[in-house]
């Protein structure tokens, strides 16, 4: 692998999903020109900070930083900071620390969902062991830590806040609800935990970073939690698809291992006997599979949950959390970076369409 950000000019805009369904008009288009320049800054920055001289650390951190990722969170970053001064040191090194947030995170929930691959490459634990997995993405945490700590009490809180929520919803994830908890409004809250706050930190850090007002602050706090909680639930269509795209993944990757996605709660809380039967078929199928049976084995089941009406229910959903980011906006400027704070939400949820 190099060392080199792997894009730049126009390949980067592809990358990190600055599409005309975004940026719209000459003046959106030159804002995307600000942000693609700003994004180089913060690729070459990240590609510094994973820099080792141990091989074996260095290899490690880069891996799934070099098999690709849109770079959601910096590109948010850098986009509320239009709302102030733009781009400054701090809020490149936000825009940084978070995204290294979001890939040490990513090494710690493969080996916890004992996903296969990620990014399209085989998951950090399959290359080398869970041990090294999970010691990876602390690097990557650590280094987060270090970058914020350049910034004050504040960047601080606010990384250390946005950790404690992502493992918060890991653990909740992991143990799962309590007798008499709704098993949907929880699950709603450990995307909100685990994904929302991230996109939320994001969306925060560059308005607080560039000298944004408070008001436009919580706001962007607001949507980026619902955004986050939007492009889960667009996630767990996508999950089911037949047609992955750039996931990386294998069709039903997170069912088979027995992470529950929105479809199936609402399958399983469905009192219809077809439903429930199709809900038992999937249970036994997965913990066939935990006990060593062919993936495949889910196949049949998977392709009905995908064409059932609770999967298109989950899309109906994410639309819905994502009105309501949208309507989290209504306190910022009229402009080109609500405009596009606008378009991307709606991109992000409608991925599974």
């Amino acid at each position: 692998m190099t060392s080199s950000p792997a894009a730049t000019g126009s390949q980067l805009a592809s990358r990190f999903g600055l599409s005309d369904r975004v940026f719209v008009g000459p003046r959106a288009r030159r804002l995307a020109e600000t942000l693609e320049t700003g994004l180089e800054a913060v690729e070459a920055a990240i590609a510094a900070e994973l820099g080792s001289a141990d091989p074996l650390v260095d290899a490690m951190s880069r891996y799934l930083y070099e098999a690709g990722g849109k770079r959601v969170r910096p590109m948010l970053v850098l986009l509320t900071a239009e709302l102030g001064d733009g781009m400054t040191d701090a809020v490149r090194d936000a825009a940084v620390a978070l995204e290294l947030m979001h890939i040490g995170s990513l090494y710690h929930d493969d080996v916890m969902d004992g996903a296969d691959r990620r990014r399209g490459v085989p998951a950090a634990h399959k290359v080398w062991d869970n041990s090294t997995a999970i010691l990876a993405g602390d690097l990557l945490l650590a280094r987060a830590s270090r970058v914020m700590g350049r910034h004050g009490a504040d960047a601080v809180d606010l990384q250390s806040e946005t950790f404690e929520r992502l493992v918060m919803g890991q653990l909740h994830e992991t143990v799962g609800p309590a007798e008499g908890d709704d098993p949907i409004d929880f699950y709603i809250q450990v995307l909100a935990d685990k994904t929302g706050s991230l996109i939320a930190a994001a969306a925060q850090a560059g308005a607080h970073f560039s000298g944004a007002t408070r008001d436009h602050r919580e706001a962007l706090k607001v949507y980026g939690e619902k955004v986050g909680v939007a492009f889960q639930l667009a996630d767990d269509v996508i999950d089911l698809s037949a047609s992955p795209g750039d996931t990386g993944k294998v069709p039903g990757t997170d069912l088979r291992a027995g992470v529950v996605t929105m479809p199936y709660l609402l399958l399983q809380a469905s009192t219809d006997p077809r439903d429930r039967d199709l809900t038992r078929r999937i249970d036994e199928g997965v913990e066939r599979i935990r006990e060593g049976a062919d993936p495949a084995i889910l196949d049949a089941e998977l392709a009905e949950l995908r064409d059932h009406a609770v999967t298109a229910r989950t899309h109906e959903l994410a639309m819905s959390w994502t009105n309501e980011a949208v309507d989290a906006l209504s306190d910022l400027p009229r402009g080109t970076v609500r405009e596009a704070l606008t378009r991307f939400a709606r991109q992000l949820a409608d991925r599974s369409s």
